[in-house]
């Protein structure tokens, strides 16, 4: 029955919030405030698309300096993307921590359609973009794979047939930050054109070396991207080619002990007492731990992908597929005893990966429009990840050397999908959609405690991570929306989601009888992660430049899968576990409005009320040989505060023939969130807060160049982004206030 009431609470006043923003001709602008989006994957208005999205078009980007996806949280409502072992997306509350080579997230992040496994290369800053589109909810129908809580999508730029452009864009502030992007479109003919970009992008680090920690910090990040395009024009169709290189350098260091921010963090099932109101930001960002360890990131990616479309009359056909690489070679430091001590680490892995998708459209007016579709994707990895003193802090003594070599692990997915919308009459349209997915996932690997890295030696010991497991799933859509006048759509859906389970460190002597690092099949493997929701919405224009929209919203999870690090050998080493929480709970409501007030003045306002919570789920420890657990239903799930209110106010002054001034402030205020930390059974709270930006910016009268003053986070407040709670419990921070200038040019 609370579904239901929920269900038509929410088609009353509901909608998908769509936060858009005016777009240059080559984005296909339709009117002010509307953008063309391929959430369905097929193109169409934002504001005729029932989906709960945010479409972010790249001029935005580049006015409101949003450099790297960890920036999209300031314009689009309940999503969090933050630095952990690479990016963790968060989106209404549904988040994964796990982000080694077998982990897989919950929220997709893609490139032009693509899908990018490890999230170690997601922080790659955005240039050249044409849209960012976030799909909020779970797409499993047309997207499958690993999004239960939604998709990230970064559109790159097209290259244009119709004229030749460039244009060049710096960025230069604080902590020695640089930043500088080149474009350039060559039309080749009527039927060819080429674009090429460039990016280089650098800052230090936002940690402050404290008392004896001499290892290196800066710069944290010195990333070189390339990008090239090839547009070929084949009359009923065309196929766009793309390229693209990054080397990601920089230091990995971006951990403080826990002890920054909490106290009394060790106690089990007792919740740690929030310090970080006490501290000033500089206190809050230092890091005093005793290391002088290499800290070097060297890491590489690229990647090549084509997109074909085509018209035979009756369908179109089109085809998405793609081949990347990443070698990843990293030194950093493992923070130990809350910072009294550290040890080093090394990692060394390569990874490739490979998608294939083809998909059948129909053409045609008449009431029926369908797709039709298949999918393969492809991952395989091996990787050497190793902690040097953990167990004894001699070089070359035995147990020196803690690690995991895993060589390979693999993941294969495939499905097949289909989706037809029929138009009962011109305004009112029934969508149902179907998806069998079907994974296999494998590893053969050890957990070994050796003197060297070679781990050659009598006395080294290696126990058995193997283990292989198939899952499969059909999931599907049902949907209503209705055209209630021009202006205003009405919609309701129901769907599901499934992200395939996986496997922990170690084997099944029944499975594998060469096992030496026996787990019951229940601790080894855990399950898929499935939901099931509800959700209704409203997009409406009004009178006099005013767009509403509105979204709410019901999710039922089952055995929502959950990480924690735990001690995994009898000497004490330590490995990530994800078990799952049996059930969990969202609901919510989300409202945005765009308001152009006249010719030199918009607002943003966006609302959004969320409650997600554990259900049925008793985390425990094992405590003096004797499991000992709590029960955690109704508590927050992580990263979902209970409001947040996102604000912006752009005035522009019109300074006649010298051009236009603009000046810009926008704010987000959120309310307290939570973060489990399992190693102790604890949940460690951020406060509410606030971040304001404001930028000044001057454009040239025919906008061929701009030059922008800005200052992010004016507050000052530095929040609590990931934990890993515990006695060797460490933390990460969200961005300081950062200032700069920004100038650009185009021709």
């Amino acid at each position: 029955m609370r579904k239901l009431q929920l269900t038509c609470l929410a088609s009353v006043l509901a909608l998908s919030a769509t936060s858009t923003f005016a777009q240059e001709a080559a984005e296909q602008p339709v009117d002010s405030g509307d953008i063309i989006v391929t959430a369905n994957r097929t193109e169409s208005l934002a504001s005729k698309t029932p989906v709960a999205l945010t479409a972010v078009a790249g001029t935005a980007l580049v006015s409101q300096g949003i450099t790297n996806p960890t920036a999209l949280a300031e314009t689009v409502p309940n999503l969090s993307i933050d630095r952990a072992n690479g990016l963790q997306i968060t989106i209404r509350g549904v988040t994964s921590t796990d982000g080694t080579e077998k982990g897989d997230p919950s929220a997709a992040f893609m490139l032009d359609g693509i899908y990018i496994a490890r999230p170690q290369v997601q922080e790659v800053s955005f240039f050249d973009i044409g849209r960012v589109e976030v799909l909020r909810g779970p797409q499993g129908t047309l997207y499958g794979r690993n999004t239960t809580a939604g998709v990230v999508n970064v559109i790159s730029a097209k290259p244009k047939l119709d004229k030749f452009e460039g244009s060049v864009d710096l960025n230069y502030g604080n902590y020695n930050t640089f930043q500088a992007t080149g474009v350039i479109n060559v039309p080749v003919s009527e039927k060819i054109a080429l674009r090429g970009a460039v990016n280089y992008d650098r800052r230090d680090s936002y940690l402050k070396a404290g008392t004896g920690f001499t290892s290196r910090l800066s710069p944290f990040k010195e990333n070189l991207s390339l990008r090239g395009s090839a547009l070929f024009d084949l009359g009923s169709g065309e196929l766009v080619v793309r390229a693209d290189y990054s080397n990601i350098d920089g230091t990995t260091v971006n951990a403080l002990p826990l002890s920054n921010v909490y106290s009394n963090v060790t106690t089990n099932f007792v919740n740690p007492t929030y310090i970080g109101g006490d501290r000033s930001s500089s206190e809050l960002r230092t890091l005093n731990v005793p290391a002088n360890f290499g800290t070097d990131r060297n890491n590489k990616t690229w990647g090549v992908m084509a997109d074909f479309s085509y018209d035979l009359g009756p369908v179109t056909v089109n085809y998405l597929g793609s081949y990347r690489e990443f070698e990843r070679h990293e030194d950093g430091i493992n923070i130990r005893g809350l910072g009294a001590r550290a040890i080093a680490t090394r990692f060394d892995g390569e990874y490739w990966q490979q998608s294939h998708e083809l998909r059948l459209a129909t053409n045609g007016d008449g009431p029926l429009k369908a797709q039709i579709g298949g999918y393969y994707f492809e991952e395989k990895s091996g990787i050497g990840f190793y902690l040097l003193g953990l167990l004894n802090p001699t070089p070359n003594a035995p147990g020196y050397v803690f690690g995991f070599p895993q060589d390979p692990t693999k993941a294969k997915s495939y499905a097949g999908f289909a989706q037809a919308t029929y138009s009962l009459q011109d305004s009112l349209r029934f969508t149902a959609g179907i998806r069998y997915s079907h994974d296999d996932k494998s590893r053969i690997g050890n957990t070994v405690t050796c003197s060297t890295v070679a781990c050659n030696l009598p006395t080294d010991t290696k126990a058995n991570n193997n283990a292989a497991r198939s899952f499969s799933k059909t999931t599907w859509r049902l949907g209503l929306d209705y055209d209630v006048n021009a202006t205003t759509l009405l919609y309701a859906t129901v769907s599901t989601g499934y992200k395939a389970g996986g496997f922990n460190d170690g084997c099944n002597t029944a499975e594998n009888a060469s096992c030496n690092q026996n787990r019951t099949l229940g601790a080894l493997y855990y399950e898929p992660e499935t939901l099931t929701s509800y959700e209704a919405g409203l997009k409406t224009r009004l009178g006099g430049g005013v767009r509403l929209n509105l979204s709410g919203f019901h999710y039922d999870y089952k055995n929502l899968q959950v990480s924690q690090v735990a001690t995994c050998t009898p000497a004490g080493g330590q490995c990530q576990v994800t078990t799952n929480a049996a059930t969990a709970k969202v609901d919510g409501i989300e409202l945005e409005s765009n308001i152009q007030a006249g010719d030199n003045d918009h607002f943003d306002v966006a609302v959004a009320w969320l409650n997600a919570r554990y259900g049925n789920f008793k985390p425990n420890l094992i405590i003096s040989g004797a499991t000992v657990e709590r029960d955690w239903k109704g508590l927050d799930l992580d990263r979902s505060p209970r409001w947040t209110v996102n604000l912006n106010y752009v005035h522009t002054f019109d300074i006649g023939s010298a051009g236009t001034i603009d000046a810009q402030i926008r704010t987000r205020i959120s309310t307290s969130y939570q973060l489990a930390g399992l190693a102790n059974v604890q949940q460690l709270k951020q406060p509410g807060f606030s971040k304001t930006d404001a930028n000044l910016t001057y454009n040239a009268p025919d906008k061929n160049y701009y030059l922008q003053l800005f200052v992010k986070n004016l507050e000052d407040n530095v929040t609590v982004s990931s934990i890993a709670s515990g006695a060797n419990g460490t933390v990460q921070l969200a961005d300081p206030r950062t200032y700069g200038v920004r100038a650009g040019i185009k021709f």
